[in-house]
C-alpha cells in the first residue's frame, strides 16, 4: 500500500534543492575568470622596452635580469598556473623608436600591459597614448617625478625613488659637509637631467645660486664630455655632481683623473654600476665617489645570510650567467620583476587592466634585493612605491653605506 504524499515533504524537498542551488551559485561566481587582452588560462603577456643598443645600451642588462626572474618563475609553474610571456624589445634609447615599439606591443603583440620600460623621455613619449587606451604603464624604469601622479595619469606608475628626491639627498649632504662648496654640475640635457637638477636646487634652497658655480650640459649624441670636465676644473669647483647616464659617467670619472681634478664627487644612482661604469672608468679613479641606493648588493656586508640574495645569485647563475650579480642594474631588474609578480598574484583570476592597476595601488611588501629598512608601499593616491634610499661611498672595491635609509 502506497503511503499518502505529504505536501510538507514537497516543500522541504523544494527548499533543500533551492538552498543547494543558492549555495552553489557563489562558488560559480567565485570561479569565474575575467580576462582582458593579453591574459588567458595559460599565459600573461607583458610588454617591455630596453635600450639593448645605442648610447645607453648598458641599461640593456636590466631587461635581461627581468627575463631571468621570469624564466625561473615559469620553470616553477608561473603565476597562479599561468606562464609569463615577457616580450622585451629594443628602442635604442630613442623616444621616437619607443613610440613605434610600444604601439607594436599593444596593437600587434596584444600585451596585457607595459611593464618597466626604461627611460624618462621614452616613457613620456607614450604616456598619453597608453592612458588614452587604458593600458597600464606599470613600474616605469625611471625616477622621473611625473610618473607618480594618479590624478593626471591614472594608468601610469613609477617604481624607484624619484630623481628629485635623490637630488635633495645629495644637497642635504653637501650642506652638512661642505657648506661653502663650489659646486659644478654636469647634466644630461633632457627631462632625466632636469628632474635631478631640480631636486638638487630645491634641496640647496636659497643657497643654490651662490653654491652652484657652474652648470653644464651634454647631449646623448655627443661623443665625449671632455671639454665640460676641463671647464668645471678651471672654474675651481670642489664638488662635482654628475647627472649622467653610464657611458658619460664613466667618461667623467676617467677624465677627472686624467686632468688631476679631485673634487668630492656625487654620482646619480642610475650610473653607480660597478661593472658598467666604475670598472670602465678604473676603480682607482672612483675611490670616494658618493652615490645612493635603495638596493642591496651581494657584496654588501648587510647581504650576509640573506635568503633573497642567495636566491638572486642562484637565479643569475642559472638563467643569466653572463650577467654581473653585483651590477645594481641587474638587482633592479630582478626586484622590479618580483614586484610585478606580486601584483599578478594579488589579481588572481581577475586579470583585467583595471584590476591590475587596482592591485598595483594596493601594495605593502618587500621584494627581494631592497636595502634593509626599505619597502614597497602604494595606495590609490600614492603612486610612489619606493621612497627611501641610503647614501653610500665607493672604497675602491665596493660601496659602503653611510648611515640609515632616509626619504628625500
Amino acid at each position: 500500500m502506497t503511503a499518502p504524499f505529504n505536501p510538507s515533504l514537497r516543500r522541504t524537498l523544494q527548499l533543500g534543492a533551492g538552498l543547494a542551488l543558492a549555495s552553489a551559485l557563489p562558488l560559480t561566481v567565485r570561479a569565474q575568470k575575467k580576462y582582458d587582452t593579453g591574459a588567458s588560462d595559460t599565459e600573461i603577456k607583458l610588454g617591455n622596452l630596453n635600450p639593448y643598443s645605442g648610447p645607453a645600451s648598458a641599461y640593456g642588462t636590466c631587461g635581461k635580469a627581468m627575463q631571468a626572474y621570469f624564466d625561473k618563475l615559469n620553470a616553477s609553474g608561473g603565476v597562479n598556473g599561468r606562464k609569463i610571456n615577457f616580450i622585451t624589445l629594443d628602442d635604442a634609447y630613442n623616444p621616437a623608436k619607443s613610440v613605434e615599439q610600444t604601439r607594436k606591443l599593444v596593437e600587434q603583440d596584444e600585451v596585457l600591459l607595459m611593464f618597466a620600460a626604461l627611460g624618462t623621455s621614452h616613457n613620456m613619449a607614450v604616456q598619453r597614448y597608453l592612458n588614452a587606451k587604458k593600458v597600464p604603464q606599470l613600474f616605469v624604469n625611471t625616477g622621473a617625478t611625473r610618473f607618480g601622479d594618479p590624478k593626471t595619469a591614472p594608468w601610469t606608475m613609477g617604481w624607484q625613488p624619484t630623481y628629485q628626491a635623490e637630488g635633495r639627498v645629495y644637497a642635504k649632504h653637501i650642506l652638512q659637509t661642505k657648506p661653502n662648496a663650489k659646486i659644478g654640475v654636469l647634466m644630461q640635457n633632457d627631462d632625466f637631467g632636469k628632474d635631478y637638477y631640480k631636486g638638487l636646487v630645491d634641496g640647496l634652497g636659497d643657497k643654490a645660486k651662490a653654491l652652484i658655480t657652474q652648470h653644464l650640459t651634454y647631449e646623448v649624441s655627443d661623443p665625449t664630455i671632455d671639454s665640460q670636465l676641463v671647464s668645471l676644473k678651471a672654474a675651481g669647483c670642489d664638488v662635482f655632481v654628475s647627472i649622467t647616464t653610464p657611458k658619460f659617467a664613466a667618461q667623467a670619472l676617467r677624465k677627472a683623473a686624467d686632468i688631476g681634478w679631485k673634487p668630492t664627487q656625487y654620482l646619480v644612482s642610475v650610473s653607480q654600476s660597478m661593472s658598467s661604469v666604475l670598472k670602465p672608468a678604473g676603480f682607482e679613479n672612483a675611490v670616494g665617489v658618493i652615490s645612493s641606493t635603495y638596493l642591496l648588493s651581494p657584496s654588501d656586508p648587510a647581504a650576509a645570510g640573506n635568503k633573497d640574495v642567495a636566491d638572486y645569485l642562484a637565479t643569475m647563475k642559472q638563467y643569466y650567467p653572463g650577467g654581473d650579480p653585483d651590477d645594481t642594474l641587474n638587482s633592479i631588474g630582478y626586484s622590479i620583476a618580483a614586484t610585478m609578480v606580486q601584483v599578478l598574484k594579488q589579481a588572481g583570476d581577475h586579470l583585467t587592466r583595471e584590476n591590475i592597476m587596482k592591485q598595483a595601488a594596493n601594495l605593502n611588501f618587500t621584494p627581494p634585493m631592497l636595502y634593509p629598512g626599505i619597502e614597497v608601499k602604494t595606495g590609490p593616491d600614492d603612486f610612489f612605491p619606493i621612497e627611501k634610499r641610503v647614501l653610500q661611498r665607493f672604497n675602491g672595491k665596493a660601496y659602503e653605506a653611510m648611515g640609515q635609509a632616509m626619504a628625500g
